[in-house]
């Protein structure tokens, strides 16, 4: 008998254990009371009442992730491609997240599958390929109120792989073959033809640099010739200036001394001498010939005595 008391009270402690729930962080339970929708329980210690209340669902609060297999797609060009897909979602009403659709994930699955279709088909190839941040807020924006029902929150909606059929790929990678060429064609003609502006110009600078350089040395010559021939000419000048000056000396030294006007005729006569040894063309004859021709009858009288 004692026994079957320790046995009894064994069990109502292990009820009345099982009664209570401790609900972690970031968890909601969804407690059901004779199969009827009772209460959600937060983050705390809660206590049900045996046989008759039941926790439905463990709900997790976290954002979650969904990443999704690759979904066949035609475009609006009629290509066929294969784009998988990730959601991010959070569940923010666990009761509607418990009895709003049989099976949450299936169900965003084969939305997200039928939205894509619905926006790629609308769009062609090149516009898929470049469009994913369109493409991505339009999913995100459809499956988000598609999934306020459900009590689930689209936080963010990512295309992972766009995968075109092979000869498209083919196709694609002949034209970016191509395209690289060309912008190597265009970089190589746009270096040389810097190249032969840098060498022009370079050739240009050096000409005018020697044409300075030759118009600098004309006028440095040209300068010291000029001042040569000032020298020469202020050289002759002053001879000139001199013979002037030995002379008038000598005329005043010959009036000094007296001389007569025979004597005057005669250094007019040494004068004329030294005209006629140069190399003149023209003949200079005194005004005085025959006051020159007696003063040389005078001399040869002289001469004879």
């Amino acid at each position: 008998m004692i026994y079957i008391v320790i046995c009894l009270i064994v069990i109502l402690l292990l009820i009345l254990a099982s009664c209570i729930k401790i609900v972690p962080q970031a968890q909601s339970y969804v407690l059901e009371r004779l199969g009827a929708y009772q209460d959600t329980w937060s983050v705390g210690i809660h206590v049900k009442i045996p046989f008759i209340d039941r926790v439905a669902r463990r709900v997790n609060l976290k954002e979650q992730v969904a990443d999704f297999p690759p979904q066949p797609v035609i475009t609006k060009d009629n290509v066929t491609m294969r784009i998988d897909t990730v959601v991010f979602y959070q569940i923010t009403d666990p009761r509607l997240y418990t009895y709003g659709v049989e099976n949450p994930m299936m169900a965003i699955e084969n939305l997200t599958t039928t939205t894509l279709r619905n926006i790629i088909g609308d769009l062609e190839l090149d516009q898929t390929l470049t469009s994913r941040e369109t493409i991505n807020t339009q999913m995100r924006a459809a499956l988000d109120i598609a999934t306020d029902p459900w009590g689930i929150k689209v936080n963010r909606v990512e295309l992972k792989n766009i995968i075109p059929p092979a000869e498209i790929q083919n196709a694609m990678e002949k034209q970016m073959k191509a395209e690289r060429e060309r912008r190597e064609a265009v970089t190589r003609a746009e270096g040389e033809k810097k190249a032969s502006i840098l060498v022009a110009e370079g050739e240009k600078e050096s000409a005018i640099l020697r044409a300075e350089a030759e118009k600098q040395s004309a006028i440095l010559r040209a300068e010291a010739q000029k001042e040569k021939m000032i020298r020469e000419a202020e050289g002759e000048a002053e001879a000139i200036l001199k013979v002037q000056q030995a002379n008038a000396d000598g005329i005043r030294m010959l009036k000094d001394a007296g001389a007569d006007e025979s004597v005057l005729k005669m250094k007019s006569l040494e004068a004329l001498e030294k005209v006629a040894n140069g190399q003149a063309t023209k003949i200079l004859l005194p005004a005085d010939l025959a006051g020159v021709a007696s003063l040389a009858t005078t001399f040869r009288e002289v001469a004879d005595k």
